[in-house]
């Protein structure tokens, strides 16, 4: 049997057996044919081709270029295939067992500059009334604190200390910690206290009671705080008035922001830790592109051989 009737096979199962989508099926055709040619070209077959023979086609496919993921995808469809031969008696053995796939580099945060944060910021200040005060604390203590969305909209009244400067939050897995304010946000915080009152909902006790309890109520939700996309409608707003791209505007890209600028102002990796409410370092450290390019700064203008 040659190789393509012995993918036909699998893809056949795969469609009975698993009800693969179509879509999935061509993938799986197309990344199994790529394969079936590199191993005929050195004169291998499914059938007989052994661990060297696949780690070679895997390291061609590094030499052309090819995206990690794409060859992680391919090794993928390889595996799957290769233990429908082993299932189904047409090999005594499984020589795709013990390939290890590429490393697939994370991906860099997407991340404003701090020119960006500012025309956002102006952009807060040209709306009135309580509505303009409300979108300015919320931009000041979402840039100063890095919350999660999902903690700024939901943050009890009883999260604020305004004698100390700081909020306590609430964040994944019960975690707590301590996040200070900087003066603008505090300022921007008592502003929006002297105001928020007015934006009490008005009618049932019960709605009223809910909404009391946070320090961006909603007379429209059923939670009775702001929402994540209520926000997010909020931050594309002020990015249309302050010309920028809205789809490049969220509040998870300002998170990023507010590390990627403590960093490249001298902050150390485990303060940025501890403030973004990480568990683990490794998830904080997807922000090093920062640090290294201020450690290449630093030698460059500091160390004396540089200056040679």
């Amino acid at each position: 049997m040659n190789s393509g009737q012995l993918i036909d096979l699998f893809l056949d199962m795969m469609a009975a057996e698993r009800g693969a989508a179509r879509n999935t099926l061509d993938a799986y055709r197309r990344d199994l044919d790529d394969m079936s040619m590199r191993l005929s070209s050195r004169d291998r077959t499914w059938l007989d081709a052994q661990t060297p023979h696949l780690e070679a086609c895997l390291a061609e496919l590094a030499r052309e270029g090819l995206a990690a993921s794409t060859a992680a995808r391919r090794l993928s469809a390889t595996r799957r295939l290769f233990r429908f031969l082993l299932a189904e008696g047409y090999r005594t053995d499984d020589p795709a067992r013990s390939l290890t796939g590429p490393k697939r580099g994370r991906p860099l945060p997407k991340i404003m500059s701090e020119a960006d944060v500012d025309a956002l910021f102006a952009a807060a200040e040209e709306l009135d009334g309580a509505r303009g005060i409300r979108a300015r604390a919320l931009l000041e203590i979402l840039y100063a604190g890095g919350l999660r969305v999902s903690e700024l909209v939901a943050l009890p009244i009883a999260a604020i200390s305004q004698r100390s400067g700081t909020l306590h939050i609430k964040g994944k897995g019960g975690r707590e910690r301590l996040v200070p304010l900087t003066q603008p946000a505090t300022e921007a915080l008592r502003a929006w206290l002297e105001v928020r009152d007015q934006t009490l909902p008005k009618g049932r006790t019960a709605n009223l009671a809910k909404a009391q309890r946070f320090l961006f109520p909603s007379s429209s939700a059923a939670s009775g705080h702001l929402t994540r996309e209520q926000f997010a409608r909020i931050l594309k707003e002020l990015a249309r008035t302050a010309g920028l791209d809205e789809a490049k505007v969220s509040p998870h890209v300002l998170r990023h922001a507010f590390a990627t600028h403590l960093l490249a102002n001298g902050a150390d990796l485990r303060s940025v830790q501890a403030l973004l409410g990480h568990a683990d370092i490794s998830t904080t450290q997807i922000y090093t592109h920062v640090l290294e390019e201020r450690l290449k700064a630093l030698v460059e203008t500091a160390h004396p051989l540089a200056k040679r």
